[in-house]
């Protein structure tokens, strides 16, 4: 048995539950949802999937993405809620060693987005918040701390955690990156209507940093879309409600799911080969400013 999940704060906290409550060990199986749909995963009878679109060979699936609502019945649980977490959280909540309520309740906040003005600006102040902010480039490389996470979250408080020696160096920089990343966000993002885009494919490698910035720099949108560059030849867009401004009509799940992509209603994110991104990007842009419910 296998868990299998994404590597952001959600799947980090989805791989701690499932370990804690089925007894599965190391190492966890770090997947981004694009190659679960395109099939590059090997997937195996036996493994649990977190946080990731639905693989038939798999023994039991979590999730919380409403464009990756089952057609039929599936062994596990689907449920539109804030977090995959709190879905497993509530599954197995009996089973569980430790008392995960405070994870979950700022599991769920952060990946719903449901953060005050301060958090955004000051994340270094909120010890969830800048913790989540941790976990950026998804690189193989990268699968060690996300390693480490797991296995802090599962057997220290959040004040232990947070005084890690490789959690406080992340931190560290996480602060220093934000402001670099808040310069980038000035100098590559424009406004149509109420559509923010940030444009990274002439930077490389294309800045990172706090995801909720964008809305505070440029309040009067009501949308965000990200356009980057990715290896191996491919583009990836990001779009996401303001969490500050809700105006933001369109379904972001289900209209990336007719560009390779989906998500939640409030944000989502697509990847594809790199000549698409023109059509991909105008199409996208159009569809946010018309505003329509989709």
């Amino acid at each position: 048995m296998r868990v299998v999940t994404r590597p952001d704060f959600d799947g980090v906290v989805c791989a701690v539950l499932l370990m804690d409550a089925l007894q599965v060990g190391p190492p966890v199986l770090w997947v981004q949802p694009s190659d679960m749909q395109h099939r590059r995963v090997n997937i195996q009878n036996g493994d649990v999937v977190a946080n990731l679109p639905f693989h038939e060979k798999c023994s039991l699936w979590f999730d919380h993405h409403y464009s990756n609502q089952p057609e039929t019945p599936v062994d596990g649980v689907f449920k539109i809620a804030p977090s995959a977490a709190g879905i497993i959280y509530e599954h197995y909540r009996e089973r569980l060693d430790r008392d995960y309520t405070e994870l979950i309740r700022q599991t769920d906040r952060i990946d719903s987005a449901d953060l005050t003005l301060d958090e955004i600006l000051h994340p270094e102040s909120h010890p969830y918040v800048l913790l989540s902010m941790t976990i950026t480039h998804h690189e193989p490389s990268e699968e060690h701390y996300w390693d480490h996470l797991v296995d802090l979250l599962r057997t220290r408080s959040m004040a232990r955690v947070m005084d890690d020696p490789e959690v406080k160096r992340r931190c560290r920089r996480v602060v220093e990156t934000n402001m670099v990343y808040e310069k980038a966000l000035r100098a590559n993002t424009s406004l149509i209507d109420h559509v923010s885009i940030t444009d990274f494919r002439n930077l490389d490698p294309a800045p990172d940093g706090n995801r909720f910035l964008v809305y505070s720099l440029f309040p009067d949108c009501t949308v965000n879309v990200k356009i980057v560059f990715d290896d191996e030849d491919l583009a990836s867009i990001k779009v996401g409600h303001s969490i500050l401004n809700r105006g933001c009509e369109v379904n972001v799940g289900k209209m990336l799911s007719a560009f390779e992509g989906g998500g939640h209603p409030g944000a989502g994110a697509c990847r594809f080969a790199r000549e698409k991104a023109p059509d991909y990007l105008k199409r996208i842009v159009g569809i946010l400013q018309k505003n329509v419910p989709v």
